[in-house]
């Protein structure tokens, strides 16, 4: 991997995520009678798409948002402005990592054509639209719990209908987290960036079709896991394998992503979460013994997304992933991106990379190649493995997620490789997912057991009065 074009300025990268943080702080104030400083924030906005599809509605929504006359098409004009702009970062970002790993990107095919069929949900979408416009006019400094209350109703109307599901889920995360943070005006400090994203995105996720299932296809063939990649909160935990799947047909190699999410209790964490995991996805028990799957008919989507079924996969013969990601990795195409979920983000491109000088310090964990560093984002690694920043500052090579935070390009390491004693040892995040004998890993594991028990036990006790 050419770590040296990592380093290299993104021509205009600087200049569209200026316009993004200027129509952000706009948005922190609140557009109901917005300041000579926030129109101004909206006019940078506006000059940033000058010269694309957008330009004139945006130039007409930032004008009458700066004059506090702004309606809900206009916020949504406003939401698609910055998400095309983030796109593009996306797409710059990406193209440079192209070139830094040496391997294609695969391309979304183009819609079908025809009439769609017609949304019979526009009324609820139509109040989702109206809460969000109400949000963007009081601002994240002037919300209150009135204001974030208003999307419970919206959320209870969007649930039922599994199309709408993924914008309710939206909406009843950002809510409660607006919530946990009201009232506005006494916070000492306020993601802007992250807040202006979900609210963008749902705003977005609004329009008529915009929030539809994807559409998927049907693959076989053989699945050779790379690692994990674990995404833990207090009341839920995600695990997404990253893999090479080798088609049945013979068609060229692909990556893919299969991932699943459950709910958590708080009091269950490190390896015990690998119990709450384990039961819904057989490729996590393959994945911590080393083997691959064989696949048939498992359906995917157009972006590179198993969607996961035990019927559809059997376990298949041993599949070391270093073996994996120095032999079929180089030659696998990346999955493509779909439109809305060109962010910066979500870029988390699986690489290979080995004869690098590892350096740990108090403040930074950095792998360096030609006297080039490359930053590891050690807080990344899952506690719910052997895998620690001290395994990866003593190894010599490393798979892992290349991701770009906070202006730069970084590591996300999922497994490592080292020398000791002269025999090769490898660690992954994912080498207690199907069970373990390590220590550590038993003592989680006892201790969610218990933990969950105790709470099964308080559940039927409540159930029972």
């Amino acid at each position: 991997m050419r770590t040296d074009l990592l380093a290299e300025p993104v021509d205009g990268l600087d200049e569209a995520l200026a316009a993004v943080d200027a129509f952000d702080g706009a948005l922190t104030s609140g557009l109901l009678r917005p300041q000579p400083a926030q129109g101004a924030g909206l006019l940078e906005l506006a000059d940033a798409v000058a010269g694309t599809p957008l330009a004139a509605k945006v130039a007409e929504a930032a004008e009458k948002a700066a004059a506090g006359a702004a309606s809900e098409d206009h916020f949504v004009a406003l939401a698609a402005a910055r998400t095309a702009l983030l796109g593009s970062v996306h797409d710059a970002l990406g193209t440079r990592v192209e070139e830094a790993v040496g391997r294609p990107r695969g391309e979304l095919a183009a819609p079908a054509d025809g009439p769609r069929e017609p949304v019979q949900e526009v009324n609820v979408l139509v109040a989702a639209r109206s809460w969000l416009a109400d949000l963007a006019r009081c601002g994240w400094q002037g919300m209150d719990h009135e204001v974030v209350s208003g999307a419970a109703p919206v959320v209870s109307a969007l649930l039922p209908e599994p199309g709408l599901r993924r914008l309710a889920a939206l909406l009843d995360g950002f809510a409660a987290e607006l919530a946990a943070s009201c009232p506005g005006a006494s916070l000492q400090r306020i993601p802007e960036r992250r807040w202006a994203d979900l609210w963008a995105r749902a705003m977005l996720l609004t329009l008529p079709g915009a929030a539809g299932l994807p559409e998927t296809t049907t693959v076989t063939g053989r699945l050779l896991p790379l690692g994990v990649d674990v995404q833990e909160h207090a009341t839920a935990v995600q695990a997404q394998v990253h893999a090479v799947l080798e088609p049945a047909d013979g068609s060229a190699s692909r990556l893919v992503r299969a991932s699943v999410s459950v709910p958590k209790p708080d009091t269950v964490v490190g390896a015990g979460l690998w119990q709450l995991l384990r039961p819904h996805m057989s490729l996590l028990e393959a994945l911590g013994e080393g083997r691959s799957m064989e696949l048939t008919d498992m359906p995917l989507t157009a972006e590179g997304d198993l969607l996961w079924s035990d019927e559809h996969a059997r376990p298949g013969e041993p599949a070391d992933p270093f073996a994996t990601a120095r032999v079929a990795l180089p030659t696998a195409i990346d999955a493509p991106t779909a439109p809305l979920d060109r962010h910066p983000t979500r870029l988390a491109v699986p690489v290979f990379v080995e004869g690098y000088a590892a350096q740990l310090d108090e403040n930074a964990l950095t792998l360096t190649f030609a006297g080039q560093p490359l930053h590891v984002d050690a807080d990344r690694i899952p506690t719910a493995s052997p895998l620690t920043p001290e395994a990866v500052a003593k190894s010599g090579a490393c798979i892992g997620l290349l991701r770009w935070d906070a202006g730069r390009f970084t590591l996300q390491p999922l497994a490592v490789e080292s020398t000791v004693r002269k025999k090769t040892v490898v660690l992954h995040a994912g080498a207690w997912a199907g069970g373990t004998t390590d220590k550590v890993g038993v003592k989680g594991e006892k201790a969610a057991t218990d933990a969950v028990n105790v709470l099964r036990e308080r559940a039927g006790r409540l159930l029972r009065k």
